[in-house]
């Protein structure tokens, strides 16, 4: 308790905006009631060809 030394704090905010974004987008497949197939492509192809697309612009 007696020490001097300086302590540094690091305090790091964690984005929140990436999980909101994955549970948006699993509420979406749920709610379109979308086949196993189609669902799965859902979340493996779309985010892929909307970052392609987005990244062009």
């Amino acid at each position: 308790m007696g020490d001097s030394k300086d302590t540094k704090i690091r305090i790091e905010n964690a984005s929140i905006i990436g999980p909101v974004w994955v549970i948006g987008w699993l509420f979406t497949i749920g709610f379109l009631q979308l086949p196993f197939f189609k669902g799965f492509l859902a979340i493996v192809l779309w985010p892929y060809y909307l970052g392609v697309y987005f990244s062009s612009l």
